[in-house]
């Protein structure tokens, strides 16, 4: 020590080394700033500015789709609205499309891209039923007036392609308020970083000239005073006490003082120096003496030792929480499908973690409106594992009570007979058992506890709290999902169901289009047939009396007879030959067809002479007979021969 000196020379080449370090961080830290601040403006410009503008006219775009595929649907013949909107599908999407997916490969933030393609996708269908289910139908001004077309292609606007672009809009202005967010937090952090580069230098500036005026005052004061004043100093920091400033005389035999001064000195601020490396390394049992009484900084640091002791314990408790609910929020992320595989991840996790030897976790089940009850739906290490059907009513035991109280029960004196904790070498009674409520603002959706050897600590007990208030909302959204998926899954089976009747019923439309369509073919070959028939030939339709019941114009025309005259006259009334009328009779009663030669007579009397054919039928309607007989008109034929 007696040899080492610090020369002027020293101090005044250690001076400048600390300024050129100083201009040298400067200037590396300028140069970092500058080339970031590129980096961001260069972003901003080939890629961010970019993508807002046109997320922008993307929006626009869904929002003129909209209006003009409603002109086309509510303004018949808007030939300019719909050459727009086709220009739409066929070349402004497309290359709009092209452009974002360009621009979108180069966001830093991969989710929003995945976001584009699906807000992209989503578009695309919109697009695809605009086409199909409105251009393409209301291509014509037959369309547009058949009221049924027009009435579906409506309801097909309003209740289908509208809401899908108002989604799409909505999506956008989401993405497109992200990337302009995305936008200005960069300019504001480029705007912060010149404004700290600008602090920096000024403070790099003001240090430098208090260093610069440091130094100077120093050299001045080592070459204007003699050492002797620097002994008297180094006297009193070796007692550990703050010396004050004195006017002393200076003299030349003050060397030899002032080494055995800095001897001591050294010394004690080695022993405070050990103990300045032992509080960094966190070993807050090191010993350590004062120099004095008064030693100031002997002192502060015992002080400061005590201070940070109790910082590091807390800091250890609060890093333990967070740790704890960091990792059980990722459990619960991971595992939020299943509540029985969640219930087993969540209570061996916290177990281990609280380093308790067993616990259960209670979950309600409120399937029947009636009657809610606890059931266990997981336990780690627990005898009652035998019991996992059992049912827990509001206030059974403690378990019910904490569900009742919607409040922690912690017990230290557990009773004998409550809960015994086995291992392979036997068992014995916890020292605690803490009960916990999984609740969400007074919503209690289920009960942990928890059984240990040791105490629980009240910042293990807060801990397991905060960890049941996230345990409650995602079994509260889990349930929810469940119950989604069970009438998302219900729905889906009833609408495959009414799409399969949907399908059988317009076949059953077409095949009865189809049938509808051949009778009134058959009708009217029908008619046609009854036409020509009734234009030639007279027909009779008799009941089983052989009276007539039904007859045609024809028959009324050439007898002379009104039709109402010929209903339910009988046959003989109008027929000469009386032998032939009988063997008529005979053979259509045994269902024999007859044809023959029949004389009729007019109403004046005259003679008709007539070919006849004729044939039985059954009436199925009323199990009645009848019979059916056509005469043709051949009196001027035999005349003529």
């Amino acid at each position: 020590m007696k040899n080492m000196k610090f020369t002027i020379g020293k101090k005044i080449l250690f001076s400048f080394l600390i300024l050129i370090t100083i201009f040298a961080a400067n200037a590396g830290y300028s140069i970092l700033t500058i080339n970031n601040s590129d980096q961001t403006i260069r972003l901003n410009k080939e890629v961010t500015d970019p993508s807002v503008n046109s997320l922008n006219e993307f929006r626009h775009m869904v929002t003129r789709s909209k209006m003009l595929i409603t002109n086309w649907v509510y303004i018949r013949g808007n030939m300019n609205d719909q050459a727009r909107l086709d220009s739409l599908h066929r070349y402004r999407y497309p290359e709009l499309k092209s452009h974002l997916k360009n621009l979108s490969a180069n966001w830093e933030k991969k989710q929003e891209a995945q976001e584009l393609d699906s807000v992209l996708a989503s578009f695309e269908v919109a697009l695809g039923n605009q086409r199909e289910d409105i251009m393409n139908v209301l291509n014509s001004f037959e369309a547009y007036e058949d009221f049924m077309i027009k009435s579906e292609v409506e309801e097909t606007l309003v209740s289908n392609i509208l809401p899908q672009l108002d989604r799409v809009e909505s999506r956008l202005e989401v993405l497109a308020n992200s990337k302009m967010a995305e936008k200005n937090k960069a300019d504001m952090e480029q705007i912060a970083s010149f404004e700290q580069l600008s602090l920096f230098t000024i403070i790099l500036s003001l240090t430098v000239i208090a260093i610069a005026f440091v130094v100077a005052f120093v050299i001045t004061r080592s070459i204007t005073r003699p050492i002797a004043t620097i002994k008297d100093v180094i006297q009193k920091l070796g007692q550990g006490i703050l010396p004050e400033e004195k006017n002393l005389k200076f003299s030349r035999d003050e060397i030899g003082e002032m080494a055995e001064a800095v001897e001591k000195l050294v010394s004690g601020l080695r022993s405070t120096s050990s103990f300045a490396e032992n509080i960094g390394k966190g070993n807050y049992h090191a010993e350590y003496s004062p120099l004095s009484k008064e030693d100031v900084l002997g002192n502060a640091l015992i002080e400061m030792r005590n201070n940070l002791q109790a910082v590091a314990e807390e800091d250890k408790r609060r890093n333990w929480a967070t740790e704890g609910l960091a990792k059980f929020g990722e459990v619960l992320r991971k595992n939020n499908d299943n509540i029985n595989e969640l219930s087993d991840i969540i209570i061996s996790n916290l177990v281990k973690y609280v380093k308790a030897n067993q616990g259960g976790l209670y979950i309600i089940n409120d399937e029947n409106e009636g009657e809610h009850y606890l059931e266990m739906a997981a336990c780690y290490a627990w005898d009652k594992k035998k019991y996992v059907e059992q049912k827990v009513y509001k206030g059974d035991g403690l378990t019910g009570q904490a569900w009742i109280e919607k409040d922690t029960i912690y017990l230290t004196d557990v009773p004998g007979d409550y809960i015994t904790i086995t291992s392979g070498l036997g068992e014995a009674n916890p020292s605690s058992i803490l009960i916990v409520p999984l609740k969400i603002n007074e919503d209690v959706y289920g009960i942990i506890e928890i059984a240990s050897f040791n105490l629980f600590a009240d910042y293990e007990i807060e801990f397991v709290e905060k960890i049941a208030e996230s345990i409650a909302s995602t079994l509260s959204s889990v349930k929810i999902n469940e119950r989604t998926q069970k009438l998302l899954e219900e729905s889906t089976e009833l609408t495959e169901q009414m799409r399969a009747q949907e399908e059988e019923m317009r076949q059953n439309m077409e095949e009865l289009q189809a049938t509808q369509e051949e009778m009134e073919r058959g009708q009217q070959d029908r008619e046609a047939k009854e036409n020509i028939i009734n234009s030639t030939t007279m027909m009779f339709e008799l009941n089983s009396q052989f009276k007539i019941s039904l007859t045609n114009a024809n028959a009324s025309q050439i007898l002379g007879f009104a039709e109402s005259d010929l209903k339910n006259m009988p046959l003989d009334n109008i027929v000469l030959s009386r032998e032939k009328l009988s063997q008529a009779k005979t053979a259509l009663e045994n269902g024999q067809a007859w044809t023959g030669i029949l004389q009729l007579k007019n109403k004046k009397g005259e003679e008709v002479l007539t070919k006849i054919s004729s044939g039985k039928m059954d009436d199925p309607f009323d199990g009645t007979v009848k019979y059916l007989l056509f005469a043709s008109d051949i009196t001027e034929v035999i005349e003529t021969l």
